[in-house]
């Protein structure tokens, strides 16, 4: 079973890629095309899932990412930002006038892994990716934390968010866990006011 995560950002990298996340989606409501930085070395170019979150207080409102990228990590956090904050059907397009209301979250995803048995699953470091006849639902690891779940109760979330019954993930289920590298704007203020 997977290893703790081994792939790192340093502090100055997780901040470039929540400051592009944030220009990225202002710059998209205001109708222009984001501005990237030029990276020519380091991790930032590497190819990696990653998922970028919109909260606004303790509400989610937006996530969307993808578990295998074809763009280096700092393009796919624009592309996964603008499509958080506008393009999740679960709620309605952020607007500019509440940008400055919401705070960016970034989940960057290690490889994922075939569970051969639940007992390898680890709440707060796994999250979870289930497969069922071409349904497919994915929860990453500070969601089973941030609500309590217990292991058993974390594959029946990721089975509803695939449009499964609860308990589908007992019988003909591919279950796949991942770990992620979290990091947000909150935890930057919260450093910087201390």
């Amino acid at each position: 079973m997977s290893q703790p995560v081994t792939f790192q950002l340093t502090e100055a990298d997780q901040q470039i890629l929540l400051k592009i996340a944030r220009n990225a989606v202002r710059a998209y409501l205001a109708g222009q095309t984001p501005h990237l930085p030029e990276i020519v070395s380091g991790p930032l170019l590497e190819q990696r899932g990653i998922f970028v979150s919109v909260h606004q207080g303790l509400e989610l409102r937006g996530c969307i990412g993808n578990i295998h990228s074809a763009s280096p990590l700092y393009r796919s956090t624009a592309e996964c930002a603008v499509a958080a904050a506008v393009g999740d059907p679960r709620f309605m397009p952020l607007m500019a006038a509440e940008l400055e209301a919401v705070e960016f979250e970034i989940s960057v995803l290690s490889p994922i892994e075939r569970v051969q048995s639940i007992d390898q699953i680890e709440i707060g470091r796994h999250g979870l990716l289930i497969s069922r006849k071409g349904a497919r639902g994915l929860l990453l690891p500070q969601v089973a934390t941030m609500y309590g779940w217990s292991r058993e109760r974390f594959l029946q979330e990721t089975c509803r968010k695939a449009g499964l019954k609860p308990d589908d993930w007992k019988q003909d289920t591919t279950i796949e866990t991942f770990s992620a590298l979290v990091f947000s704007e909150k935890q930057f203020r919260l450093t910087t006011v201390q």
